[in-house]
């Protein structure tokens, strides 16, 4: 599909162009910090929805793709938070009793998107901005609208929390590893 050129000052064309370049990534995204493949389109839609509505305090930002990623961070936040409220209300129904084992499975084999969502959501969102999408430190803080420090802590504990979770040699692949 053509675009047209965004020189001429045109906001639909621009807005056009960002949403070719950036839909998949922002999905991708959507779909790491969820855990839901069936969410991140929806999610990633929403975002360019919600970029669409602000298109001009979107592209006067210093970093458009920055604060896009922002936005699908924060609606994964409020859908993280909306299940979570969701889940409460339905176990206030439920006496449910947890099941215990006696040991590990030994067989059964973690995948890292089950070990993501293990993790609290800024620890998972920097840890997948900074390992699956390859930011820097400050990039994934200006996605967050966080400190840089924040990024390294979080990102720090999001690691030894995987490598808890998975082991430190599937930890270990993560970090050098890119999707």
């Amino acid at each position: 599909m053509a675009f047209p050129d965004p020189e001429e000052g045109d906001a639909e064309a621009e807005f056009r162009l960002f949403f070719a370049r950036h839909y998949a990534e922002l999905s991708r995204l959507a779909n790491l910090l969820t855990g839901e493949a069936d969410a991140a389109d929806d999610l990633a839609a929403d975002a360019m929805l919600a970029l669409w509505d602000r298109w001009d305090r979107a592209r006067a930002a210093d970093h458009p793709a920055a604060y896009a990623r922002g936005v699908v961070a924060n609606l994964a936040r409020t859908r993280a938070r909306s299940a979570v409220r969701e889940r409460r209300r339905i176990a206030a129904f439920w006496d449910r009793r947890p099941e215990y084992t006696e040991g590990p499975d030994v067989p059964a084999v973690l995948d890292v998107r089950t070990a993501l969502r293990a993790l609290p959501f800024r620890k998972r969102a920097c840890v997948v901005l900074r390992h699956a999408f390859d930011l820097s430190e400050r990039d994934t803080a200006l996605a967050l609208g966080v400190s840089v420090g924040t990024v390294k802590s979080q990102t720090a504990k999001g690691m030894a929390e995987l490598q808890r979770l998975l082991g430190s040699r599937a930890a270990a692949e993560l970090a050098t590893r890119r999707h």
